[in-house]
């Protein structure tokens, strides 16, 4: 084959290639249009279900879960707060500082309130939230639908949502990871928007993050109920498992909208995992 010959063939490959990608991105632009139709009954419900104002972009901070696990304390949530300001990342929008499982005693009051634990946060939940408000920022908070939290260690909100939601309220929360264990084997699509509505009840906006874990395609239900769900299971401290959420959450990518976004579990930045390089790429998030 000539040197001519071969040019003619690369132009032809390009035109094909340019035809094809043009029918792609055709296709593409029709299923968006028909997601946009076939979700009008799901935005009037939203407007209706979870009207909080939440979550105009995807939320950024700090929870305490990946690196210290039950080893948290009002202090540890304190010096997180003062380090969100001193960095600088306050300013770039890393402004929630969420308190993950562990906080509370394992026991309600005679009021059937959650407690939080007097040996780990002794001056209590809002004496926190004005802390850490006073600094800007907004103070997160962790529930389970279910009779107990995933580490069994204090009470879930099953059959407790509007009262807990009021005491969240009540104690300046701005925003409520809520997990999945220890459940009565009812669907997620039953148990979540219960909270949901009770949140909206409690006089206060709180960011509602659905922790199912991926299991029934919360991105494809999830938008009515919250303001973000978790698409995956568990992330690890390893490069494998960063790559491999993100190639799953890419399915989900049309689904995150103002509002409501793809929750590919929290970043691991800084736990020892990975090297150097492999933290940096977490912007692949």
């Amino acid at each position: 084959m000539t040197r001519t010959e071969k040019l003619e063939m690369v132009k032809i490959s390009t035109i094909l290639t340019m035809m094809v990608l043009s029918m792609v991105m055709m296709t593409m632009v029709e299923s968006s249009r028909s997601v946009d139709v076939d979700g009008n009954d799901s935005e009037i419900l939203r407007r209706h279900l979870l009207a909080n104002g939440l979550g105009v972009t995807p939320p950024m901070g700090w929870n305490s879960w990946n690196h210290f696990s039950c080893n948290i304390d009002e202090k540890m949530i304190k010096q997180t707060a003062d380090a969100l300001v001193t960095t600088g990342l306050a300013k770039l929008g890393y402004n929630y500082v969420n308190i993950d499982d562990c906080w509370a005693e394992i026991a309600r009051d005679n009021k059937g309130s959650l407690v939080p634990k007097k040996s780990t946060f002794p001056s209590g939940i809002k004496a926190l939230a004005d802390y850490v408000h006073s600094k800007g920022l907004k103070l997160g908070i962790y529930s389970d639908a279910g009779y107990f939290t995933c580490s069994k260690t204090m009470p879930g909100s099953l059959g407790h949502e509007e009262h807990d939601a009021k005491t969240f309220a009540e104690w300046g929360i701005d925003y409520l990871k809520y997990d999945n264990c220890n459940n009565d084997g009812s669907k997620p699509t039953v148990r979540y928007p219960v909270m949901t509505r009770a949140l909206m009840k409690s006089g206060r906006p709180i960011f509602h993050s659905l922790c199912e874990w991926g299991d029934m395609h919360p991105a494809l239900w999830g938008s009515p109920v919250g303001n973000s769900w978790r698409t995956t299971n568990d992330i690890k401290d390893t490069w494998l498992s960063m790559i491999s959420i993100a190639d799953m959450n890419e399915v989900y990518a049309e689904h995150a909208r103002p509002g409501g976004w793809n929750d590919p579990d929290m970043l691991e930045v800084g736990n020892g995992g990975m090297t150097k390089e492999e933290y940096i790429c977490f912007c692949i998030f």
